[in-house]
């Protein structure tokens, strides 16, 4: 990874970058771009392997399956299988399928099953509007990382969209370690590329505000492999937690908040309890300041089977919890309670209580220990959260908390102070002291609680939540127009 990133900032041109890319993303046995370096070839399968090609197509057969599990009802009559086909262009009006010539034969091995069909016409709701062809002209590729499977770049459509692009990453350990393994590079391909695969079947599936949004996919033959697939989404901020702790509370519960309906989304999707095995800060993306799940390869939506409640055993590394065996044989809420716990450790438990309104602590204090204890389930969880942000936007935190002001403040209409900030944290902005306030008497309140506070400006600019953005100051010596704005500056007390 870190050869890559160098070769990044290394400043190669955007034409050269941008094909180095795309040669990634369509054509297997490529690589993120490495300087001077070539894919090499695809090793031979040694002798005494033919046992281990079984094996290949076992587990190629098995991912088929869980694909087609969660894809049932997808494609409509007439939806062909992707071999038939090189590109598979969904946009409105575009030009449907095209039959291509065929790939080279290189068979299978023995039993795989071919490309299940990717969610179409016949999915919940409307299907994918990108194919193929908006990717034929995009601009500013940028590598952005790439995890066990995939890779993941960010383009610019010819619209002006930037968007994510998923493929298999040709030099991760998924495909590199199969291909030690069993020395068949396009079954291994096949192999990986169906965890791509679920993911968007998934994303389809389980569509919500919260759930990365899949905007297309492509399917393209190469040299090597035919139907190599990339999938198009939603771009995202990756989820940095060292600066979400130096934001405001306020965006750090946004995100809690998202997360609680998620969470719920997934305990109710339409394709049962969904609990999320890889569920760590980096399976997450934040767009717009809402958080949202973007990995789905490894969510698994069948419950844990059970003889008694000794086979419901839910590890952790800080500690254990022992859930209850159904009479129909299964572990009692337990992939809800997995999604859960693992909210309390990695989110909660680090954003929800610091620096929150006093008045709202001892709530967010029961929220982070019944979640810790998995005392409540995600629908009272997420009711809870209801609640905190009822109490915030309505202004209902505040009552009893704010003492009558004993200054005097002077009323100065369509100005502001252009200099004399001080830092406070946690604050919008690391240059001064920015906050929220929900009315004209939190604002009189914070700025008497502040020692080096003189005066304030309200500005026109709100939160997520309704609540107005104000800059407190340390005087009022540079006064200028601003007709925005309004400062307010204290002339007694």
């Amino acid at each position: 990874m870190r050869r890559r990133r160098a070769a990044v900032a290394a400043g190669f041109c955007a034409s050269f970058l941008l094909g180095s890319v795309l040669n990634v993303l369509f054509a297997p046995g490529s690589e993120p771009p490495r300087p001077g370096q070539s894919p090499g070839p695809s090793p031979a399968p040694g002798p005494g392997r033919r046992g281990g090609r079984g094996e290949l197509a076992r587990q190629i057969r098995a991912r088929y399956e869980e694909v087609q599990r969660y894809s049932r009802g997808g494609p409509g009559p007439g939806a062909g299988r992707p071999e038939r086909r090189r590109l598979m262009d969904l946009a409105p009006g575009g030009p449907g399928l095209q039959r291509p010539r065929p790939p080279r034969a290189r068979p299978l091995p023995d039993g795989a099953p071919g490309w299940p069909p990717a969610p179409g016409p016949g999915s919940p709701g409307p299907g994918p509007r990108l194919g193929c062809a908006a990717l034929r002209n995009v601009s500013g590729a940028q590598y952005l990382g790439s995890g066990y499977t995939k890779a993941v770049y960010r383009v610019r459509l010819p619209g002006g969209a930037a968007v994510a692009l998923k493929a298999v990453d040709f030099s991760g350990h998924d495909l590199g370690s199969c291909v030690r393994e069993f020395g068949a590079r396009r079954g291994c391909y096949r192999l990986a590329a169906h965890k791509l695969l679920k993911e968007m079947v998934l994303l389809e599936r389980l569509r919500h505000p919260n759930v990365l949004q899949l905007y297309g996919y492509c399917y393209q033959d190469s040299e090597d492999i035919p139907d190599t697939l990339t999938t198009i989404t939603e771009l995202g901020a990756p989820v940095e937690m060292i600066q979400l702790l130096q934001t405001s509370w306020e965006d750090r519960f946004r995100i809690c908040l998202s997360l609680g309906r998620l969470l719920h989304h997934l305990a109710h999707s339409p394709l049962g309890s969904v609990t999320l095995l890889d569920f760590r800060p980096r399976q997450f993306v934040l767009v717009d300041g809402e958080l949202k799940v973007t990995d789905l390869d490894d969510a698994r939506v069948e419950e844990t089977p059970c003889t008694g409640n000794a086979d419901c055993t839910l590890e952790f590394p800080a500690r254990n919890f022992t859930l209850p065996c159904s009479a129909q044989g299964w572990c009692e809420a337990m992939n809800e309670k997995r999604n859960l716990y693992n909210a309390y450790r990695f989110f909660f438990t680090y954003l929800l209580p610091h620096s929150a309104p006093p008045s709202l602590r001892p709530l967010l204090d029961s929220i982070v220990n019944a979640t810790g204890e998995l005392s409540w389930g995600v629908d009272e969880t997420l009711a809870q959260l209801e609640k905190v942000l009822h109490l915030y936007r309505s202004g209902q935190y505040l009552q009893n908390s704010t003492a009558g002001s004993q200054a005097e403040y002077q009323r100065l209409p369509d100005s502001t102070i252009s200099q004399e900030d001080y830092r406070c944290w946690p604050s919008y902005h690391h240059g001064g002291c920015l906050l929220s306030v929900f009315n004209l008497a939190e604002a009189v309140d914070i700025c008497e609680n502040h020692a080096q506070c003189q005066a304030f400006v309200v500005t026109n600019q709100t939160t997520w939540t309704g609540r107005q953005l104000v800059f407190f100051k340390t005087g009022w010596s540079h006064v200028v127009p601003d007709p925005s704005k309004t400062t307010y500056v204290r002339v007694s007390g």
